[in-house]
């Protein structure tokens, strides 16, 4: 999955959830849900998502939604394999980018 956001520092739940096409209660409950997910939160109580956040959830949306894990499946794999099977997907996603641009090179020639 390809999440088409501009780079910035903090995101907001709303901006997330469109482009993961979730709902924002979604969102809030992977928060309860994962510890890896620590958004921060203004006076008013917005969350604000860095982009290690949007990285975290990335791979939790790929685990849940793309690979069909439990929650519980979910949070195991992310305590016990999380450095190599975090890498493994960064490269993934990157891999997966550079077909996206590929594609869109050969369809523009």
């Amino acid at each position: 999955m390809h999440i088409d956001l501009p780079e910035k520092r903090y995101y907001a739940i709303g901006e997330v959830a469109k482009a993961f096409d979730v709902n924002t209660s979604l969102i809030r409950f992977w928060e309860k849900e994962f510890d890896v997910l620590k958004p921060k939160k203004n006076a008013k109580g917005n969350r604000k998502f860095t982009p290690e956040d949007i990285k975290n959830l990335k791979f939790i949306y790929h685990l849940v939604k793309e690979r069909g894990f439990t929650l519980e499946g979910a949070k195991t794999h992310l305590k016990e394999e999380k450095k190599v099977a975090l890498n493994n997907f960064e490269i993934i996603s990157k891999l997966e980018g550079i077909k996206t641009q590929l594609i869109k090179i050969k369809e523009h020639l």
